[in-house]
């Protein structure tokens, strides 16, 4: 192994880079003095409801596509194949479900955070254990988005790495602080062009110096890079059609259903229409940015075979592979590099960016103000601003954590897995489930935290004690004709497959969403008949998608009624009129206090009025 080898920016491409990173900035000081200049915490935290499709639909793609995707699906299908691409399959489902059945009932409460739901649904203690949950999950996840393209820049270029993620870290609070959820969403939009440029760049270049795409291809295939359809139904099975396919359904319904950065952009939009479609334009983003990330893998296969560049001692990690290449690749052509790098940087600015201005205005809208209810407008508005900040600074000292952590991409989605896991779950128990009733909720989404964290912390320390044996993999076997074979059949048949508490360690990082949110709908059900079901009759009106009563169309009316799936959702806004509030409050007396506090505050325009 020779030492690490770091190739260098040319004075262009520092210009490209500083340009693009002004340019964002300079994004948010545009919208902090234009419009209404972010002096409501409506236009700050919602970006006034005014937002069209297609600034929401590049904003969602960017939010969760970003530094993570680009470093990490090429260095993926490099080392494994192109199995990884079968998660485009995941892409339909996984938008469909949250534009038919969660943006409806989202937009028509008229809701600020998602969490506000928990309380109109449960009470108040479910949503803000959902409200601290999803701060834990983000500020985590914000560690890796952080730390992971500074992690490269610094591998290949020497760029002091701390100094990246001091950098990003403080323009990206910047123009969140300054220019609210508008400034965010316009400044995905940009960057998602540049990032779609920049990877566009690195395979047309790259096609073209190893001969053409059916090179490339023919090239990928004699590597056994070019997977086949593996129906393995195996769930420990790291990657295949089904933990693809169906587990990441479940992943996408964690990231697209309910978390609050996407939700927070759907009730942006202007109407709930334009939501929907916003969701539906993300499934052809989607799939481009899926295909560019292979495409890249696989061109990179091309140029360097089986001899990667980690083999050769050039870079440390598979997640450093990606810039190495891109540097390598674009060496004899000025700006290139720094457009790319430029791409990196701003996928990663478009996460954290979303992240710091969910987590203010869940800060604000769950847990300060339902206990400061008198707040003047301007000084809600500042704190605001001021959390954002905040939230600035934690996830600059969260992303030490993340050197810590092993690859990039499995390490950001196994942490969405076992945190998003279960609180898609308790939504869903919600929203799925009339009988479903506080305690339950509680006692679930406590159980499915526990499950997840047992599965994911036993698989670190299970990988961590059996690391000593050689990873079985094409890439680090020398090529030596029939041996090669010969050794990797013995070993991998020699391996014994894991039985009882080794065999939940060894899930497929792709399942953890999907087990983890089905722990907590099976136990808070179980726990809601146990300490008495509620009855959809004392519901709030609009909490509940009747999909039961879709599936069960065929049943009798009064075999619906007993198994209370009848009531179809409110129409638009219904449940936003003074009668709504008035017949909830008089069905439902005991959840006075927690319902009225939350609710008083909504009107169809968005204004403040009294409700008593």
């Amino acid at each position: 192994m020779g030492d690490v080898v770091q190739m260098h920016f040319s004075t262009v491409d520092y210009v490209i880079f500083a340009v693009l990173l002004v340019a964002s900035t300079g994004i948010g000081l545009y919208y902090a003095f234009s419009g209404g200049r972010q002096r409501t915490t409506q236009e700050f935290l919602l970006a006034d409801r005014s937002m069209r499709c297609l600034p929401v639909s590049l904003s969602l793609l960017a939010t969760f596509q970003s530094a993570v995707a680009i470093l990490g699906a090429p260095s993926e299908i490099y080392t494994h194949g192109t199995q990884y691409w079968f998660l485009g399959c995941s892409y339909f489902l996984g938008l469909l479900i949250p534009a038919h059945i969660f943006i409806p009932v989202f937009y028509r409460l008229r809701l600020s955070s998602a969490y506000e739901y928990l309380e109109l649904r449960f009470s108040q203690s479910v949503r803000i254990c959902g409200t601290v949950t999803f701060i834990f999950q983000m500020v985590i996840y914000m560690g890796v988005v952080l730390y992971a393209p500074a992690l490269a820049l610094n591998a290949v270029t020497g760029f002091d790495l701390w100094g990246a993620v001091l950098a990003m870290g403080l323009v990206s609070t910047l123009y969140t602080a300054l220019g609210g959820l508008k400034a965010v969403i316009w400044t995905d939009v940009f960057q998602t062009i540049v990032m779609f440029a920049g990877q566009l760049a690195v395979i047309v270049v790259g096609t073209h110096q190893a001969g053409g795409i059916a090179e490339v291809w023919r090239k990928a295939q004699n590597g056994s890079r070019i997977s086949g359809l593996d129906l393995n139904p195996d769930p420990l099975e790291r990657h295949t059609f089904w933990t693809l396919g169906v587990g990441g359904v479940f992943l996408m319904l964690a990231l697209y259903g309910v978390n609050q950065a996407q939700v927070q952009r759907y009730l942006s939009s202007r109407t709930e229409k334009e939501a929907i479609m916003s969701c539906y334009a993300v499934f052809p983003c989607q799939q481009i940015v899926l295909t560019l990330g292979c495409l890249m893998g696989l061109v990179m296969f091309a140029r360097y075979g089986e001899e990667s560049p980690l083999d050769k001692g050039y870079v440390k990690t598979n997640d450093q592979m990606v810039l190495y290449f891109v540097m390598d690749v674009l060496r004899d052509l000025p700006g290139l590099p720094g457009l790319f790098v430029a791409c990196l940087f701003s996928g990663a600015l478009s996460t954290i960016s979303s992240a710091f201005n969910s987590l203010a205005t869940v800060t604000m809208e769950d847990l300060i103000k339902p206990h400061v209810p008198v707040m003047t407008e301007a000084r809600a508005t500042l704190l605001s601003k001021m959390l954002a900040i905040g939230y600035g600074l934690v996830c600059l000292a969260m992303a030490y954590l993340a050197s810590l952590m092993g690859s990039v991409l499995q390490a950001a989605l196994s942490i969405f897995g076992m945190v998003g896991g279960p609180l898609l779950g308790v939504f869903c128990l919600g929203m799925f489930f009339p009988w479903a009733n506080s305690t339950g909720a509680l006692v679930g989404l406590a159980s499915g935290l526990v499950m997840a964290f047992w599965i994911g912390i036993g698989s670190f320390v299970s990988r961590m004690a059996t690391s000593a044996p050689p990873v079985i993999n094409a890439t680090i076997i020398p090529d030596i004709g029939n041996m090669t074979t010969a050794v990797m059949t013995t070993l991998i048949t020699a391996k014994p497959r894991p039985t009882g508490v080794q065999a939940l360690y060894s899930l497929s990082y792709m399942w953890y969403s999907a087990h983890n949110s089905t722990t907590v709908v099976v136990v808070g059900l179980l726990v809601s008949f146990l300490t008495g079901p509620w009855k959809e009759k004392d519901l709030n009106p609009g909490t509940i998608y009747p999909v039961l009563g879709n599936l069960l169309f065929f049943l009798p009316q009064r075999y619906k009624e007993k198994l209370c799936c009848v009531t179809p959702l409110e129409d638009k806004f219904l449940c936003y009129s003074p009668k709504f509030w008035t017949t909830s409050l008089t069905r439902w007396p005991r959840k006075r206090s927690t319902v009225l506090p939350a609710l008083k505050r909504k009107t169809r325009s968005g204004k403040r009025r009294e409700y008593r």
